[in-house]
């Protein structure tokens, strides 16, 4: 039952979402289809504001399209490019790194294998499950703080972490339905659903269980 109503909100939000304009979609813009940059663009999005890692993701990609680009600027002109995001020292660090491995293991191209890309040091399973969905179109769940958190207010899972979720939501939501949860509850996270949630305007209220028992998560 769970899921059917997680599906159905999921419909709904579906319907509305271009009408919010969330930021992810101005991201997409961005990074496009490219694996590289939608790599790089996930991982300025760690612990960071969505607005600064579209502003960042912008400004880098206009002067660094390929591993061989962003190594040739220096890690000091990338930390200076980024250092609006969360935690810019590390993450110009991990940037040069998955670069050179890039380059020195794939040929410069990013591996369309899960495993292969979780081998590569800074990079997660929220950042390799989204590269996977947006770059190579596979069937994955990418499971992020809003994804994590939208699912456990509507009720779906009640889980802690986000590979808890991930794991939930793959033994219960059909596959046909994995590729789009990523897209559609950021998109909602980011305009409606948020860490304080503008309840009193959302679709899919009639249906939430955060708004009929006031669960806090």
């Amino acid at each position: 039952m769970k899921v059917e109503v997680f599906l159905r909100a999921l419909g709904i939000i579906e319907n509305i979402i271009n009408d919010l304009s969330p930021p992810i979609f101005e991201l997409d813009k961005v990074r496009g289809k490219d694996p590289f940059r939608i790599l790089i663009s996930t991982v300025l999005s760690l612990r960071t504001r969505d607005q600064v890692t579209m502003d960042v993701s912008k400004k880098l990609f206009s002067l660094a399209k390929t591993p061989e680009n962003i190594l040739s600027l220096g890690i000091e002109r990338i930390e200076d490019i980024i250092k609006p995001v969360g935690f810019y020292k590390n993450k110009a660090k991990v940037i040069i790194g998955i670069c050179i491995i890039l380059i020195e293991r794939y040929n410069s191209i990013v591996p369309d294998c899960i495993d292969e890309l979780l081998k590569i040091d800074g990079i997660g399973r929220k950042t390799a499950t989204l590269v996977m969905i947006e770059a190579f179109n596979k069937d994955y769940i990418c499971v992020d703080t809003h994804v994590h958190r939208i699912s456990n207010r509507l009720g779906v899972v009640k889980t802690k972490k986000t590979y808890e979720t991930e794991k939930m939501l793959m033994d219960i939501v059909p596959k046909e339905f994995w590729k789009k949860i990523n897209k559609l509850l950021v998109g909602f996270g980011q305009t409606l659903c948020g860490p304080i949630p503008k309840c009193f305007k959302c679709p899919i209220v009639s249906i939430c269980e955060y708004n009929s028992k006031r669960i806090v998560f």
